[in-house]
Protein backbone atom coordinates (compact mmCIF):
# COMPACT_ATOMS: atom_id res chain seq x y z
CA UNK A 1 0.00 0.00 0.00
CA UNK A 2 1.20 3.61 -1.30
CA UNK A 3 0.24 5.31 1.97
CA UNK A 4 1.67 8.58 0.87
CA UNK A 5 -0.99 9.18 -1.38
CA UNK A 6 -3.92 8.42 0.45
CA UNK A 7 -5.87 11.62 1.13
CA UNK A 8 -4.39 13.26 -1.93
CA UNK A 9 -6.06 14.23 -5.14
CA UNK A 10 -4.73 12.49 -8.24
CA UNK A 11 -5.70 13.76 -11.78
CA UNK A 12 -5.54 11.52 -14.62
CA UNK A 13 -6.31 12.88 -18.53
CA UNK A 14 -7.54 9.98 -20.69
CA UNK A 15 -9.39 8.56 -17.87
CA UNK A 16 -12.79 6.63 -19.24
CA UNK A 17 -10.67 3.75 -20.49
CA UNK A 18 -7.47 1.92 -20.80
CA UNK A 19 -4.25 2.48 -18.82
CA UNK A 20 -5.68 5.42 -17.53
CA UNK A 21 -8.91 3.57 -15.94
CA UNK A 22 -6.45 1.20 -14.62
CA UNK A 23 -4.04 3.96 -12.50
CA UNK A 24 -7.79 5.71 -10.79
CA UNK A 25 -8.85 2.53 -10.07
CA UNK A 26 -5.76 1.34 -8.61
CA UNK A 27 -4.82 5.07 -6.89
CA UNK A 28 -8.66 5.07 -5.47
CA UNK A 29 -7.38 1.74 -3.97
CA UNK A 30 -4.73 3.14 -2.04
CA UNK A 31 -6.74 5.95 -0.26
CA UNK A 32 -6.06 8.57 -2.91
CA UNK A 33 -9.18 10.80 -4.33
CA UNK A 34 -9.34 10.67 -7.93
CA UNK A 35 -10.38 13.61 -10.61
CA UNK A 36 -11.09 11.88 -14.29
CA UNK A 37 -10.43 13.69 -17.41
CA UNK A 38 -11.41 12.48 -20.55
CA UNK A 39 -13.79 12.62 -23.33
CA UNK A 40 -16.31 10.39 -23.07
CA UNK A 41 -19.13 11.59 -20.30
CA UNK A 42 -21.24 7.99 -19.84
CA UNK A 43 -17.73 6.11 -19.31
CA UNK A 44 -16.31 8.52 -16.59
CA UNK A 45 -19.89 8.64 -14.65
CA UNK A 46 -19.48 4.80 -14.77
CA UNK A 47 -15.79 4.76 -13.62
CA UNK A 48 -16.54 7.35 -10.91
CA UNK A 49 -19.92 5.82 -9.35
CA UNK A 50 -17.96 2.49 -9.46
CA UNK A 51 -15.09 4.57 -7.51
CA UNK A 52 -16.71 5.77 -4.91
CA UNK A 53 -18.40 2.85 -4.16
CA UNK A 54 -16.18 0.17 -4.69
CA UNK A 55 -13.36 2.16 -2.53
CA UNK A 56 -15.21 4.92 -0.33
CA UNK A 57 -12.88 7.80 -1.60
CA UNK A 58 -14.61 11.06 -3.54
CA UNK A 59 -14.40 10.64 -7.40
CA UNK A 60 -14.83 13.75 -9.60
CA UNK A 61 -14.96 13.76 -13.17
CA UNK A 62 -14.78 16.77 -15.62
CA UNK A 63 -15.01 16.40 -19.88
CA UNK A 64 -11.46 17.20 -21.30
CA UNK A 65 -10.66 17.22 -24.56
CA UNK A 66 -6.75 18.11 -24.27
CA UNK A 67 -7.01 18.85 -27.71
CA UNK A 68 -8.72 21.97 -27.13
CA UNK A 69 -6.20 23.93 -25.29
CA UNK A 70 -8.97 26.84 -24.23
CA UNK A 71 -11.06 24.00 -22.85
CA UNK A 72 -7.73 22.57 -20.54
CA UNK A 73 -7.81 25.92 -19.47
CA UNK A 74 -11.10 26.57 -18.22
CA UNK A 75 -11.26 22.42 -16.62
CA UNK A 76 -8.76 23.35 -14.71
CA UNK A 77 -9.40 26.26 -13.35
CA UNK A 78 -12.93 25.05 -12.66
CA UNK A 79 -10.92 21.97 -10.83
CA UNK A 80 -9.19 24.81 -8.69
CA UNK A 81 -12.56 26.43 -7.66
CA UNK A 82 -14.67 23.48 -6.81
CA UNK A 83 -11.80 21.28 -5.38
CA UNK A 84 -8.65 22.95 -4.61
CA UNK A 85 -5.17 21.70 -5.39
CA UNK A 86 -3.89 18.73 -7.53
CA UNK A 87 -1.39 16.69 -5.72
CA UNK A 88 -0.51 14.36 -8.91
CA UNK A 89 -0.83 14.45 -12.20
CA UNK A 90 -0.86 12.09 -14.77
CA UNK A 91 -0.69 13.41 -18.35
CA UNK A 92 -2.14 9.79 -19.58
CA UNK A 93 -4.20 11.07 -22.59
CA UNK A 94 -2.97 10.36 -26.14
CA UNK A 95 -2.77 8.17 -29.26
CA UNK A 96 -1.09 6.88 -32.67
CA UNK A 97 -1.75 5.96 -35.77
CA UNK A 98 1.09 3.37 -37.10
CA UNK A 99 1.41 4.58 -40.78
CA UNK A 100 4.38 4.88 -42.83
CA UNK A 101 5.46 8.97 -43.30
CA UNK A 102 4.20 9.30 -47.18
CA UNK A 103 0.80 7.38 -46.09
CA UNK A 104 0.21 9.36 -43.14
CA UNK A 105 -2.14 12.76 -43.57
CA UNK A 106 -1.67 16.15 -41.97
CA UNK A 107 -4.26 15.94 -40.08
CA UNK A 108 -2.94 12.74 -38.43
CA UNK A 109 0.58 14.67 -37.86
CA UNK A 110 -1.45 17.65 -36.25
CA UNK A 111 -3.60 15.67 -34.15
CA UNK A 112 -1.45 13.63 -32.79
CA UNK A 113 1.27 16.44 -31.55
CA UNK A 114 -1.99 18.57 -30.45
CA UNK A 115 -2.92 15.69 -27.86
CA UNK A 116 -0.21 14.05 -27.18
CA UNK A 117 2.18 17.09 -26.83
CA UNK A 118 0.61 20.37 -26.93
CA UNK A 119 -2.65 19.18 -24.48
CA UNK A 120 0.14 17.39 -22.12
CA UNK A 121 2.39 20.76 -21.62
CA UNK A 122 -1.09 22.58 -21.40
CA UNK A 123 -2.02 20.60 -18.65
CA UNK A 124 1.04 20.61 -16.59
CA UNK A 125 1.27 24.28 -16.94
CA UNK A 126 -1.92 24.41 -15.49
CA UNK A 127 -0.70 22.82 -12.00
CA UNK A 128 2.31 23.71 -11.63
CA UNK A 129 1.85 27.09 -9.89
CA UNK A 130 0.20 25.75 -7.02
CA UNK A 131 2.53 22.63 -7.01
CA UNK A 132 5.52 25.12 -7.02
CA UNK A 133 3.62 27.65 -4.45
CA UNK A 134 3.07 24.23 -2.07
CA UNK A 135 6.76 22.74 -2.35
CA UNK A 136 4.86 19.62 -3.36
CA UNK A 137 3.23 17.73 -6.35
CA UNK A 138 4.20 15.17 -8.82
CA UNK A 139 3.91 15.24 -13.03
CA UNK A 140 3.74 11.18 -14.54
CA UNK A 141 4.15 12.05 -17.89
CA UNK A 142 2.79 8.36 -20.24
CA UNK A 143 5.41 8.47 -22.71
CA UNK A 144 6.60 5.49 -24.47
CA UNK A 145 9.38 3.00 -25.32
CA UNK A 146 8.69 4.66 -29.09
CA UNK A 147 10.26 7.76 -27.85
CA UNK A 148 13.41 5.98 -27.08
CA UNK A 149 13.07 3.94 -30.06
CA UNK A 150 11.59 4.54 -33.28
CA UNK A 151 10.22 1.96 -35.97
CA UNK A 152 9.05 2.27 -39.57
CA UNK A 153 5.32 3.38 -38.96
CA UNK A 154 5.76 4.92 -36.07
CA UNK A 155 7.45 8.33 -36.92
CA UNK A 156 4.84 10.61 -36.60
CA UNK A 157 3.60 8.94 -32.94
CA UNK A 158 7.42 8.26 -32.09
CA UNK A 159 8.11 11.78 -32.83
CA UNK A 160 5.89 13.31 -30.22
CA UNK A 161 6.80 10.89 -27.79
CA UNK A 162 10.74 11.70 -27.96
CA UNK A 163 9.21 15.45 -27.79
CA UNK A 164 7.02 14.18 -24.42
CA UNK A 165 10.62 12.73 -22.92
CA UNK A 166 12.20 15.75 -23.83
CA UNK A 167 10.14 18.20 -21.95
CA UNK A 168 9.92 15.81 -19.23
CA UNK A 169 13.70 15.84 -18.55
CA UNK A 170 13.79 19.91 -18.98
CA UNK A 171 11.11 19.88 -16.48
CA UNK A 172 12.44 17.51 -13.86
CA UNK A 173 15.33 20.30 -13.78
CA UNK A 174 13.33 23.18 -13.80
CA UNK A 175 11.30 22.70 -10.81
CA UNK A 176 13.92 20.57 -8.65
CA UNK A 177 14.45 23.35 -6.27
CA UNK A 178 10.90 23.18 -5.53
CA UNK A 179 10.25 19.79 -4.53
CA UNK A 180 8.24 18.48 -6.95
CA UNK A 181 8.50 15.24 -8.66
CA UNK A 182 8.66 14.79 -12.79
CA UNK A 183 8.42 11.02 -13.77
CA UNK A 184 8.54 9.94 -17.24
CA UNK A 185 6.65 6.47 -17.83
CA UNK A 186 7.83 4.23 -20.79
CA UNK A 187 6.00 1.58 -21.83
CA UNK A 188 5.90 -0.85 -24.24
CA UNK A 189 2.75 -2.06 -26.22
CA UNK A 190 -0.11 -2.54 -23.64
CA UNK A 191 -2.95 -4.53 -23.83
CA UNK A 192 -5.77 -1.72 -23.80
CA UNK A 193 -7.80 -0.12 -26.39
CA UNK A 194 -4.69 1.66 -27.89
CA UNK A 195 -4.70 -0.37 -30.87
CA UNK A 196 -8.03 0.42 -31.95
CA UNK A 197 -6.71 3.01 -33.78
CA UNK A 198 -3.19 2.84 -34.05
CA UNK A 199 -3.16 -0.74 -35.38
CA UNK A 200 -6.37 -0.93 -37.81
CA UNK A 201 -5.60 -4.06 -39.49
CA UNK A 202 -4.30 -5.81 -36.14
CA UNK A 203 -1.27 -6.80 -37.91
CA UNK A 204 1.09 -5.63 -35.44
CA UNK A 205 -0.88 -6.66 -32.45
CA UNK A 206 -0.92 -10.18 -34.06
CA UNK A 207 2.76 -9.93 -33.79
CA UNK A 208 3.82 -8.25 -30.55
CA UNK A 209 0.73 -10.07 -28.48
CA UNK A 210 2.37 -12.42 -26.33
CA UNK A 211 4.56 -9.49 -24.91
CA UNK A 212 2.14 -7.10 -24.39
CA UNK A 213 2.18 -5.84 -20.82
CA UNK A 214 -0.44 -6.35 -18.15
CA UNK A 215 -2.71 -2.41 -17.68
CA UNK A 216 -3.23 -3.40 -14.19
CA UNK A 217 0.11 -4.29 -13.67
CA UNK A 218 1.38 -1.19 -15.70
CA UNK A 219 -1.03 0.60 -13.03
CA UNK A 220 0.40 -0.64 -9.77
CA UNK A 221 4.04 0.18 -10.74
CA UNK A 222 3.01 3.54 -11.90
CA UNK A 223 0.96 4.10 -8.32
CA UNK A 224 3.86 2.50 -6.16
CA UNK A 225 6.18 5.23 -7.54
CA UNK A 226 3.75 8.24 -7.09
CA UNK A 227 5.60 10.83 -4.74
CA UNK A 228 8.85 9.17 -5.06
CA UNK A 229 11.69 10.84 -6.65
CA UNK A 230 11.63 7.60 -9.32
CA UNK A 231 12.87 9.61 -12.91
CA UNK A 232 11.60 7.03 -15.05
CA UNK A 233 9.86 3.40 -15.37
CA UNK A 234 10.93 1.54 -18.25
CA UNK A 235 8.60 -1.48 -19.08
CA UNK A 236 9.12 -4.34 -20.11
CA UNK A 237 13.25 -4.15 -18.93
CA UNK A 238 14.55 -6.65 -21.93
CA UNK A 239 12.49 -3.84 -24.27
CA UNK A 240 14.41 -0.72 -22.25
CA UNK A 241 17.66 -2.73 -22.83
CA UNK A 242 17.48 -2.63 -26.65
CA UNK A 243 15.95 1.11 -26.91
CA UNK A 244 19.58 1.27 -24.67
CA UNK A 245 21.76 -0.06 -26.93
CA UNK A 246 19.99 1.88 -29.99
CA UNK A 247 20.91 4.83 -28.51
CA UNK A 248 24.98 3.87 -27.89
CA UNK A 249 25.15 1.77 -31.40
CA UNK A 250 22.01 2.87 -33.07
CA UNK A 251 23.78 1.16 -36.64
CA UNK A 252 24.46 -2.39 -34.75
CA UNK A 253 21.38 -2.05 -33.66
CA UNK A 254 19.15 -1.63 -36.91
CA UNK A 255 21.42 -3.88 -38.77
CA UNK A 256 21.08 -6.88 -36.11
CA UNK A 257 17.14 -6.03 -35.10
CA UNK A 258 16.25 -4.97 -38.79
CA UNK A 259 13.45 -7.53 -39.02
CA UNK A 260 12.00 -7.15 -35.75
CA UNK A 261 11.61 -3.48 -36.40
CA UNK A 262 9.28 -4.00 -39.15
CA UNK A 263 6.57 -5.74 -37.19
CA UNK A 264 3.90 -2.91 -37.59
Amino acid sequence: MNTRIQGCYVAITGASSGIGEKIAIECARHGAHIILLARRKDLLAQLAERIKKDYGVSCHYYILDVQDLSSVQQVFTKIEQEIGHIDILVNNAGFGVFNDVIDASLDEMKNMFEVNVFGLVASTKMVLPAMISRKKGHIINIASQAGKLATPKSSLYSATKYAVLGFTNSLRMEVKDSDIYVTSVNPGPIKTNFFTIADKQGDYVKNVERWMLDPNKVARIIVNSMLTPRREINLPGWMNAGSTLYQVMPRLFERIAGKVLFKK
